[in-house]
């Protein structure tokens, strides 16, 4: 049913969300549950951390509490905006024999894309709106403009990247197995890359993501069934056939039966560049926001070792250090998904983004109470830090244990996986 042909909803209930729980868990250690974390005790004691914990519980319940019908009211015009610029753009497009018709053309149809990735389609299926009760903005149900599938993405981001933000061989998304992000990740000859690759990713950056969400490191690694690979293969490929039917097939074919014969034999060629375009606009966008949200410098990175058995104090402290916002105007804030307020989203991704503004205010004081550090900056201050970090961290380290095929570094490598596995098999018994 189209959006604009939708029965009006029903209002909200107040308080209609105060039971919502999706906020991620803190990692556990089975193999020693005695044993404490150490994150954030160079910062405070266990009991503040607790207390943190507890402050930072208070300021996301009274966000759930509040939620209603405002809410509801905005996710609605964001994606009736979205759709106006969508049916707009693709009109314009069409416009082929005047050029600055398709120029603004691609350019509605790259905001469009922008604002399905990012405030509606990266938000709702964390289950922000799920509290509505509408199919419209259901998480489990919903399935974005990208061709990376929604069920693959949500386990890789919503599980394995907030609940293991920034540890070291847990968060797959330190370097996106492409990219030496972080000092503590060993050297590989294909690092000295960084930089170029980075700038492929970002014009490619929806394939990154869906080929991040396959898995196929961790399928030759042994971690990983070959149904289970089989499974996310299967659904990778039906979903980049159904992209590039909509955007690279079906578009081009109506302007071909519709519009050449009027005008000229190059129209299905523009419109198909057109879509082309606009994809690369919202990758490029995207990819900006996302890497300037988690590796410029200040970010901090974590080892399993010391993250296992944290309180909820310490897994908001590691979502706080690990995070970095981006200063901009409100509209800035509406295209980026809210998400240049990564700190706050990390703290609280089952929240409404379009609320991590107010929160942010919750935030800075209880950084400024217990002496912590909130990493913010312009776009283009968080762009040169990870520009700087993908320069060096791409040159050959001389500490042979950082270099991943050195005999050294395969040496510490196995012994880890022998110590793990000893730890699981004392599991198992």
């Amino acid at each position: 049913m189209s959006l604009f042909n939708r029965k009006k909803p029903a209002p909200i209930e107040p308080l209609s969300a105060s039971n919502h729980n999706l906020a991620p868990e803190p990692l556990v250690a089975l193999d020693d549950p005695d044993r404490k974390s150490t994150i954030g005790l160079e910062y405070m004691t266990y009991e503040q951390l607790d207390e943190f914990g507890a402050e930072l519980d208070a300021v996301r319940q009274r966000v759930l509490d509040d939620l209603g019908q405002e809410d509801a009211d905005y996710i609605r015009r964001v994606i009736r905006l979205h759709r106006a610029f969508d049916v707009l753009g693709r009109v314009l497009v069409f416009c082929v024999f005047w050029w600055p018709a398709v120029a603004l053309g691609v350019a509605f149809l790259g905001l469009s894309k922008i604002l399905e990735n990012m405030e509606i389609g990266h938000n709702v299926m964390h289950g922000q709106y799920d509290w509505m009760n509408d199919p419209l903005v259901e998480g489990a149900r919903y399935e974005w403009d990208n061709v990376a599938p929604a069920e693959d993405w949500k386990h890789g981001h919503n599980y394995i990247h907030h609940t293991y933000t920034n540890v070291i061989g847990m968060d797959r998304d330190i370097g996106y197995n492409m990219f030496r992000i972080d000092e503590d990740q060993p050297w590989y000859p294909s690092h000295r890359f960084n930089l170029p690759l980075a700038f492929l990713l970002m014009l490619l950056f929806e394939w990154g993501v869906m080929y991040h969400g396959v898995e196929l490191d961790e399928y030759l690694g042994g971690r990983m069934s070959k149904e289970e690979f089989t499974a996310r293969r299967k659904r990778a490929m039906r979903k980049v056939a159904r992209q590039v039917l909509k955007d690279y097939v079906l578009f081009p074919v109506i302007a071909l039966v519709a519009i050449a014969p009027f005008t000229t034999w190059w129209a299905p060629v523009i419109v198909l560049g057109a879509n082309v375009i606009a994809n690369i606009i919202r990758n490029i966008w995207t990819f900006l926001i996302i890497f300037c949200g988690h590796f410029p410098a200040g970010a901090e990175t974590f080892r399993e070792e010391d993250a296992q058995n944290e309180s909820r104090g310490q897994w908001y402290l590691r979502q706080l250090l690990g995070s970095a916002n981006i200063s901009g105007s409100k509209p800035f804030h509406v295209l980026s998904g809210n998400l240049s307020h990564q700190i706050e989203h990390h703290l609280f991704p089952d929240i409404p983004a379009r609320r991590y503004r107010e929160v942010s205010e919750d935030v800075k004081l209880l950084v400024e109470k217990y002496g912590l550090r909130y990493n913010t900056g312009r776009l283009s201050k968080q762009l040169a830090s990870v520009a700087k970090k993908l320069a060096l961290l791409g040159k050959k380290p001389d500490d042979p244990y950082l270099i991943g095929n050195s005999p050294e570094s395969k040496a510490l490598r196995r012994a880890k996986r022998e110590a793990r596995a000893e730890a699981n098999e004392l599991i198992s018994a």
